[in-house]
């Protein structure tokens, strides 16, 4: 018991748990319906053009927190804005802003002669250095965070189904998607200094992927994500303490193959399933297990629709 216990008497180990599960439950639900529209690589560019402000708010003294939601700003504009031009698809929109605010933000780094520290804790972030002011910035991201949810559940919901539906009902799919944009920046900005930019993703889109095989509806793919967003935290914890690994890299990873073996167990389970259908012969319906949780689609295909 002292193995497991035993790191978490510690006074900082404990502040990066409660940090951990904080992150876990913000980035579960945003990542819900990054994973259910698609738009992975719209996080992963997120995290990666929060570099700028980022690296300007750092070299002039002021709150890299500050300078992350500059950034991120630009981008959920950019991305806005640039995905209404027509015939210029979502994804290419994405790729134009993610390049040119990275390469902004290592043009900004390569001024600087004294950068290489606090670019190393942008990227991977130091879960091990939470102070009580982080952990109230978290708190507040996930109230924010659970009432955006709340009030915009029903247009997320139609928005994730089909975007002409959502239209058809007055439900405002261009407003909506970007309050999901927002939501999305949130979750980023709140969990960068905890996991990195090159991390946060993990949690981001991990656990609700995870998820989806198990999952009857939306609420509980969001609820069973931040458990699992929750134990990869402790026993990353755990383990790195044990192991002497980066503590939020070894989160990541562990998020990452929860998602591995929760696809395999559905597979297994799948492949169970139909094993006596096709000895009797009976039919078996080719509907969707779970319709309440719609399919995930394409990144390409979100700006379809959007505008």
């Amino acid at each position: 018991m002292e193995w497991l216990s035993g790191p978490f008497e510690v006074t900082f180990v404990q502040r990066a748990l409660v940090a951990g599960l904080l992150v876990s439950a913000v980035t579960a639900l945003a990542g819900t319906w990054v994973v259910l529209r698609g738009m992975a690589f719209l996080g992963d560019a997120m995290s990666h053009g929060l570099l700028p402000g980022v690296a300007v708010a750092v070299l002039l003294g002021g709150s890299p927190l500050v300078g992350a939601t500059a950034s991120a700003a630009v981008m959920a504009t950019g991305v806005t804005l640039i995905g209404r031009t027509p015939r210029l698809s979502q994804d290419t929109s994405i790729g134009l802003l993610y390049v040119g605010m990275l390469s902004l933000g290592v043009i900004i780094v390569s001024r600087s002669q004294s950068f290489a520290v606090d670019l190393t804790g942008f990227l991977f972030g130091d879960v091990l250095a939470v102070g009580r002011d982080d952990l109230l910035v978290l708190a507040l991201a996930l109230g924010m965070a659970a009432t955006v949810t709340a009030l915009g559940h029903r247009a997320f919901l139609a928005l994730a189904f089909d975007e002409r539906k959502a239209h058809t009902l007055g439900l405002r799919p261009r407003w909506a998607h970007a309050v999901l944009l927002g939501l999305l920046t949130l979750a980023i900005v709140a969990s960068f200094h905890i996991v990195g930019t090159l991390l946060v993703l993990g949690l981001l889109i991990a656990p609700p992927a995870a998820m989806l095989p198990w999952a009857r509806g939306v609420p509980a793919v969001m609820a069973g994500a931040a458990l699992l967003g929750a134990s990869a935290t402790f026993l990353g914890l755990l383990l790195s303490w044990h192991l002497d690994t980066a503590a939020g890299a070894t989160i990541a990873v562990l998020a990452v193959a929860q998602f591995f073996l929760s696809r395999t167990a559905a597979a297994l389970r799948s492949r169970w399933a139909h094993r006596p259908a096709a000895t009797a012969g009976a039919p078996r319906s080719a509907g969707p297990e779970h319709p309440a949780v719609p399919t995930p689609r394409p990144a390409a295909d979100m700006g379809a629709h959007d505008s």
